[in-house]
């Protein structure tokens, strides 16, 4: 059985926000919930400082610490390796908010970061936050997996496009979107990422593509101190280190 995880090559990003647009289309999220973020900030003192860029998408960890706060067992791990929220059994105390030292969970009644409310132009007449007019055929949604419009008061976030990496054909090591057969199974982030810098596959795999980019190419996870064991890795060449470390290493 496949165990899914996501290389990002710091290297090759631009920082275009391609991967941001891409998941708000294809998960229906709200502005401002950026499931797929892109953060900016200055390496070095102002003014001389150098601007970085850094995704950060759900780390999906091996050792989940979302889990293990969860009340009520809404957040759970599968097998194949996604940390998902199963929205019938979420009841939005936000414990799993505080747990993740990511940051990237969000409660579906927050307040917005940008105006106009669009929860509010496109309001629901059943139990789903909002109705926006692009949003996804009612029969691809799936509240066990926390795909589609979530319901109110819940929290949401990545799910490594459960919906279509959960189709993938079985035995398939890594879900390269330059094969036709195989893009509409691969991540909406990875599909859309122009200069190619992100890949997803089998990490249980040591002879898949992304197995061989972290040994080859020195993967790194994001907060390794914290015990949670990301499934996202990041190739950062000569730093070396993921922005946390590399902090402290040039210190």
């Amino acid at each position: 059985m496949a165990k899914w995880g996501m290389v990002i090559d710091l290297e090759k990003c631009t920082g275009c926000q391609a991967c941001t647009a891409a998941c708000q289309m294809e998960n229906n999220r709200a502005p401002g919930e950026s499931w797929q973020d892109v953060l900016f900030y200055t390496e070095g003192e102002y003014p001389s400082g150098t601007l970085k860029w850094f995704p950060r998408p759900c780390m999906h960890c091996e050792n989940p610490s979302c889990v293990h706060v969860c009340p009520v067992k809404a957040t759970y791990k599968t097998e194949e390796g996604f940390v998902l929220i199963d929205w019938n059994r979420c009841i939005g105390c936000k414990y799993c908010v505080i747990a993740c030292p990511y940051g990237v969970r969000f409660y579906s009644d927050e307040k917005p970061l940008v105006e106009p409310d669009l929860r509010r132009i496109f309001p629901s007449g059943d139990d789903h936050a909002w109705s926006p007019p692009w949003r996804m055929p009612a029969q691809q949604e799936d509240w066990k997996h926390g795909v589609g419009i979530s319901p109110k008061g819940v929290v949401t976030k990545c799910t490594f496009c459960y919906h279509r990496v959960s189709q993938a054909p079985k035995g398939v090591k890594d879900l390269d979107p330059a094969d036709p057969k195989l893009r509409d199974y691969t991540p909406a982030c990875v599909v859309t990422c122009a200069p190619t810098a992100r890949y997803f596959g089998d990490i249980g795999d040591p002879k898949s593509n992304v197995s061989k980019l972290i040994a080859e190419k020195r993967g790194v996870r994001l907060l390794e101190q914290t015990g949670n064991k990301p499934q996202v890795y990041y190739l950062s060449g000569e730093a070396g280190a993921v922005p946390g470390s590399r902090a402290q290493k040039n210190s």
